[in-house]
């Protein structure tokens, strides 16, 4: 007998707690709130605050800066399932005329358009969106600073052709097109473009001394899709269980999954740090961990959405201070905290419903040469294939329904996975892209590319 799973531990509640009273602390911020999400619902809500009296709750908005991103991702994606683009067509197909139409719609996604990270001075992220009416002010005389599709290069600018795209083939505003076909049909009623009460206000903390100073929260204008989101830590919390699994209504779960998928090439550094982005998320590994999501900043706040989804854990952490504390390293900490401390119960083991016996007949050891792997049955008729000892390439492989599988991942992503059977209908052998897996290491009677020397297995006489 199973039992749902109950809120978090008392032990737990507190470590979490302990960790966000030092971020504050140490990182000197008037406020900073978290929320962890399990099992596609939020557990846990936290609050510090340097202000006497009742702190922020999940409802206190805070503005999320490049978060905006992962949701303008969202858009582009639905388009992409809707038929309207492709994300191999150069932006030029269908917004001609910006001076970066080469750039393919997945390079801007991935960031790897090219395109500068920032538009052109003065600053826009503190200065009024008016200063840049059209999208060749935020892009200026030479958007383009490297090959297209070559290196990873991250792009404020990038996002706001996104957003442009979005606006162009919804024919409606940015804002518009996200609150109708995401933050509706989500629930996310407490994320907006602009502040609603309630909400924090935004601030500057003197890097020598303890004191403040208040920041102006513009308005971003045309820059608006790469960070102009306000929101709060419970909806936040919703849009990471929604990033972790997909809501038909908005995305499939195979779309999200593809946004957590790594698509930027990476740079020698991002490898020996372990980091990379996908489509509209970053990515990166932590403690042996695989962590999802997005940080986000503009003067006066920062915010930080960290998903684990082999753990199914997930945080959200929001601040009020322009710099101080690091809040990816702590949505990292409290992800680790859930799932060290309650690490997550698998579902039981139950047989599958019903077996092709000639399906079966291909489980158990297969050799490649001399390399030991194993087949076994997965779910829906699927199989996977991995080495038997140490690493090497592995699988998974989807039934296509005619007696062959094609791979999911890894080396063998897309490659063709066929029993062959002799003209009596026993089986021979299995190809996979050309090489062939024998039930005995080099079998005499399988088709091996360059014979099998007569003499057979040998010792040194």
């Amino acid at each position: 007998m199973t039992t749902p799973q109950e809120e978090l531990l008392p032990g737990t509640r507190r470590a979490l707690l302990h960790r966000i009273a030092v971020a504050q602390s140490e990182g000197r911020a008037p406020s900073l709130v978290a929320a962890v999400v399990r099992d596609g619902r939020p557990v846990w809500h936290g609050a510090r605050t340097s202000v006497d009296g009742h702190g922020p709750d999940e409802t206190v908005q805070y503005r999320i800066g490049s978060i905006t991103k992962t949701f303008t991702a969202v858009l582009v994606l639905r388009l992409r399932d809707e038929g309207l683009l492709d994300l191999g067509d150069p932006l030029e197909k269908h917004l001609p005329g910006t001076g970066a139409g080469e750039a393919t719609i997945a390079d801007l996604l991935a960031h790897t358009s090219g395109l500068a990270a920032e538009s052109p001075a003065p600053w826009w992220e503190r200065t009024a969106g008016s200063l840049r009416p059209e999208l060749s002010d935020v892009l200026g005389e030479q958007p383009l600073l490297h090959p297209v599709g070559r290196r990873f290069h991250y792009s404020n600018p990038g996002y706001t052709l996104l957003g442009a795209l979005v606006e162009k083939l919804r024919a409606a505003s940015w804002d518009e097109v996200l609150r109708r076909e995401v933050l509706e049909p989500l629930g996310l009623d407490r994320t907006s473009g602009h502040p609603r009460a309630p909400h924090a206000g935004g601030w500057a903390v003197h890097p020598w001394a303890d004191v403040m100073l208040p920041e102006p929260a513009e308005d971003l204008g045309r820059m608006a899709p790469a960070g102009q989101l306000w929101s709060t830590t419970g909806d936040l919390a919703r849009f990471a269980a929604f990033l972790a699994r997909g809501d038909d209504r908005v995305l499939s779960a195979e779309t999200v999954k593809e946004m957590r998928t790594p698509a930027a090439p990476a740079e020698a550094a991002d490898v020996v740090d372990g980091v990379t982005y996908g489509l509209g998320l970053q990515i990166q590994r932590r403690d042996g961990r695989l962590l999802v999501g997005h940080s986000g900043s503009l003067p006066g706040f920062l915010a930080n959405l960290t998903l684990s989804v082999e753990d199914d854990v997930a945080s959200v952490v929001l601040a009020n201070c322009t710099s101080g504390p690091l809040l990816s390293t702590v949505g990292a900490d409290l992800v680790r905290i859930v799932a060290e401390a309650e690490p997550r119960i698998p579902e039981p083991w139950r047989p599958l419903p019903e077996v092709d016996s000639a399906v079966l007949e291909l489980a158990g050891p297969w050799y490649w040469g001399t390399h030991v792997f194993a087949l076994r049955l997965t779910a829906a008729g699927g199989v996977s294939l991995e080495p038997l000892s140490g690493s090497g390439r592995r699988s998974r492989f989807r039934a296509n329904g005619d007696g062959t599988w094609t791979g999911l991942e890894g080396y063998y992503a897309g490659e063709l996975l066929t029993a062959v059977r002799r003209p009596d209908g026993t089986l021979s052998h299995l190809d996979l892209g050309s090489f062939v897996f024998t039930r005995q290491p080099y079998d005499e009677e399988a088709s091996v590319p360059g014979g099998v020397d007569p003499d057979g297995w040998r010792g040194i006489g």
